[in-house]
C-alpha cells in the first residue's frame, strides 16, 4: 500500500490530464459530427461528398496513424505546428466527430418528415426547424449511442501517452519504471479508469432515464 499510496498523486495528476483532453475534445468532436452531420443532410452535393470523404477517410484508418500523422506527419510541414496535446486533443476530436457524425445524422433521419411539413406549415424556416423541433427530438434518441461513443473515446486517451502526453497512461508507465511493481501500478489505473467510465455510464443511464424513457 506504501507504493499506491505514494504513486496515486500521480496518477491523480495525470488522471487529470486525461480527462481535460477527453471533455474539450468531446465537445469539439460533437460539433464536428453536427456539421459534418449536416453536410451528409444537406441538398447540396459537393457538401455531401466532402462529409462523405471525411466520415469514410476517419472511420476507415486506425487511431494510431490518425495520431501519427497529425502530430509526427503535420509538424514535419514548416507551416503548421502543434504541441502533443493540441495533436491529442485534435485526433480524438476528428475522431470522435466521424463516429458522431453518422450517430447524428441517423438520429435526424428517425424523426417523422411530417413533423418538418409542420413546421413549415407554421411558418418556420429551415434553420429554425432544425434547432427548435428535430435536433431537441433527435439529441434524445441519439443520446445512449453518443454515450457509447464518448466511452471509447475516452478509452482511446491512453493511446495519447505514445506521444508524450502525461495522462494516466503514462503516469503508470513512470510509476512502474520508477517502482518495479507493476501489478500494483497498472492495477490501480485500471481501477481509476473503471471508476470514471463507470460513473460517465450512470451519468448516461439518468440522462437516458430522464430525457429518453420519459
Amino acid at each position: 500500500m506504501d507504493i499506491i499510496t505514494a504513486a496515486f498523486p500521480y496518477l491523480l495528476k495525470g488522471l487529470q490530464v486525461t480527462l481535460h483532453i477527453f471533455v474539450i475534445a468531446i465537445i469539439l468532436g460533437f460539433m464536428i459530427g453536427l456539421i459534418m452531420a449536416l453536410f451528409r443532410l444537406a441538398p447540396i452535393k459537393i457538401l455531401n461528398w466532402i462529409a462523405k470523404i471525411f466520415v469514410d477517410a476517419i472511420r476507415g484508418t486506425p487511431f494510431l496513424v490518425q495520431l501519427y500523422f497529425i502530430y509526427f506527419g503535420i509538424n514535419s510541414l514548416n507551416w503548421i505546428s502543434f504541441n502533443n496535446t493540441t495533436a491529442g486533443i485534435i485526433t480524438v476530436g476528428i475522431n470522435a466527430g466521424a463516429y458522431f457524425a453518422e450517430i447524428i445524422r441517423a438520429g435526424i433521419q428517425s424523426i417523422d418528415k411530417g413533423q418538418t411539413e409542420a413546421a413549415r406549415s407554421l411558418g418556420l424556416t429551415g434553420v429554425q426547424n432544425m434547432r427548435y423541433i428535430i435536433l431537441p427530438q433527435a439529441f434524445r434518441r441519439m443520446l445512449p449511442t453518443i454515450t457509447n461513443q464518448s466511452i471509447i473515446s475516452l478509452k482511446d486517451t491512453s493511446l495519447l501517452s505514445i506521444i508524450g502526453i502525461a495522462d494516466l497512461t503514462q503516469q503508470g508507465q513512470i510509476q512502474t519504471a520508477a517502482t518495479f511493481e507493476a501489478f500494483k501500478i497498472w492495477l490501480t489505473v485500471g481501477v481509476m479508469y473503471f471508476v470514471i467510465i463507470y460513473l460517465l455510464s450512470l451519468l448516461s443511464n439518468f440522462l437516458e432515464r430522464r430525457f429518453v424513457l420519459r
